[in-house]
């Protein structure tokens, strides 16, 4: 028997079958072979179809099926993953009323903005966890205030997951995970948030019905079936964001593991038990995968938008060296880069300086001492020691750090990063190999609650190194105060 997992992205949707005994992956692959078209009517829009996705997830979903070669029939359960965020529309019909306002669109800012100040930090923190920000509920207000003859339609809003998940079945739900992620879920009375719907006036009969996750969600249509290639009368068992989905996949799922992601930009995401927030603009707080009203879990989430580009950037404007070349080349230079500083935030404003535009800086350099070598040892000290900053940010916003969990790609690969990040934090970076289409076809086995056997089963299939912190941490320390010492000038210019 096998377990399909998605995950909807604004690139590609990827798919993935996993044995439901083992969580052995059988087969990934994505739709389709280029990147997915995002609309931008103006400066700083984003917009996707999401008939697209439901497209693409049909096309990949027989395409993984037959390049298995495994009886459909045998398929016994779906999860998703998607991207945080976004808004779909429908009407009564289930059809979408215009394209998705997807993550990375920030035209609803301003609407995000006035309504923390208008209701007050107290408020928003101790219900929210967080600022109303660029999220979906402030994303449904742009389309009421500047759309009105579409706003009139709407049935019910979604999250794009709910979009697929409705797709597949017929019906239209969502969790408190999604609800979160769109700043609509209020921790403290433990509740979808109407007050800020009706801050924003909206109706809140646009809420669809809620749903547990690792249950029986809803159950597979005959046209869902017919256009997905799966069979009818399977359950949709687990839905979740990207970056809770993928700290699942990495098995993060007690107080004092986080997830960690080395990619363009850089992603810490760790989860506590404890229900507050004071830096609800720098840090984002989102319902776990596994919060429940008895053990509420919360996922705290720092992005850093300046990572993984900086050593890109460096790549492509040094005669386009290989990343294994550049990592050699690096580990001929000690520790500190011999006095060679790189601020790495060239990547837009920061969260985390409270979205000021530090940008990148290249300090100390002495054309006669300092080469290519230099340059990329700084790079990746000036990258891991962002996320060092970040996570200190984070430890003082009641977020414990134990071990962090990565997946073994990008910045992770490196050594020198990993080694950093380690030897500085104090505590073991694991890294495994794996995927948020795996981790979303895995979670279709937690209907049962077994989460130490899901644990168990990640460590043995996916498991490929652990770094450890280094014994003499002094260099790395000495390093890192440089570092912040040359980040606090920049920023307090």
């Amino acid at each position: 028997m096998y377990y399909i997992g998605y995950d909807i992205g604004s690139s590609s949707v990827k798919v993935a079958i996993v044995a439901s005994a083992t969580g052995k992956n059988i087969i990934t692959l994505h739709e389709p072979a280029n990147e997915m078209a995002i609309t931008a009517h103006h400066k700083d829009w984003a917009e996707q179809d999401p008939e697209m996705w439901w497209k693409y997830a049909c096309i990949a979903t027989k395409r993984a099926i037959k390049e298995a070669n495994i009886d459909a029939s045998k398929i016994t359960g779906v999860g998703i993953s998607y991207q945080m965020h976004g808004l779909v529309v429908v009407d009564k019909e289930g059809k979408s009323l215009r394209n998705s306002i997807i993550w990375c669109d920030s035209r609803a800012v301003e609407i995000g903005d006035k309504a923390f100040e208008d209701l007050g930090e107290e408020q928003c923190a101790s219900h929210l966890l967080n600022s109303p920000g660029n999220f979906t509920a402030s994303k449904l207000t742009w389309v009421k205030e500047n759309e009105p003859e579409i706003y009139s339609q709407i049935y019910k809003y979604m999250l794009p997951g709910d979009f697929i998940a409705y797709k597949l079945t017929g019906e239209i739900n969502t969790t408190k995970n999604g609800l979160s992620e769109g700043m609509l879920w209020d921790y403290k009375e433990n509740e979808v948030a109407d007050w800020l719907l009706k801050y924003y006036g909206i109706d809140a009969s646009l809420t669809p019905a809620i749903v547990d996750n690792f249950t029986n969600q809803s159950f597979l249509n005959e046209k869902g079936a017919q256009e997905s290639g799966l069979p009818a009368g399977i359950p949709v068992v687990y839905r979740a964001g990207d970056q809770p989905n993928n700290a699942l996949s990495l098995n993060i799922l007690k107080p004092g593991e986080v997830a960690a992601t080395g990619g363009t930009s850089g992603v810490i995401y760790a989860v506590t038990d404890k229900l507050k927030s004071k830096e609800t603009s720098r840090i984002n707080s989102f319902v776990h995968v596994n919060y429940t009203n008895e053990k509420p879990t919360v996922g705290k989430l720092l992005c850093i938008n300046g990572a993984g580009i900086q050593y890109r950037w460096l790549r492509n404007h040094c005669g386009m060296d290989s990343y294994e070349n550049m990592n050699v080349k690096a580990e001929e230079v000690s520790v500190g880069s011999d006095g060679v500083v790189v601020i790495p935030f060239g990547n837009g404003a920061e969260r985390m300086f409270n979205n000021k535009n530090i940008g990148s800086h290249f300090l100390n350099l002495n054309l006669n001492k300092h080469g290519h070598g230099h340059l990329y040892r700084a790079t990746l000290e000036g990258i891991a020691f962002a996320f060092v900053y970040g996570m200190e940010i984070m430890k003082d916003d009641n977020a414990q750090i134990n071990v962090i969990r990565a997946g073994n790609d990008n910045l992770f690969r490196s050594e020198i990063f990993s080694n950093t990040v380690a030897t500085l934090i104090g505590h073991e970076i694991e890294i495994y190999n794996t995927t948020g289409a795996v981790g979303a076809a895995r979670a279709v086995g937690l209907i049962d609650g077994d989460y130490e056997t899901f644990g168990d089963n990640i460590i043995k299939n996916d498991h490929v190194m652990t770094y450890k912190p280094l014994e003499d941490s002094r260099p790395y320390l000495e390093a890192y105060q440089n570092w912040k010492k040359e980040l606090e000038l920049i920023i307090n210019k």
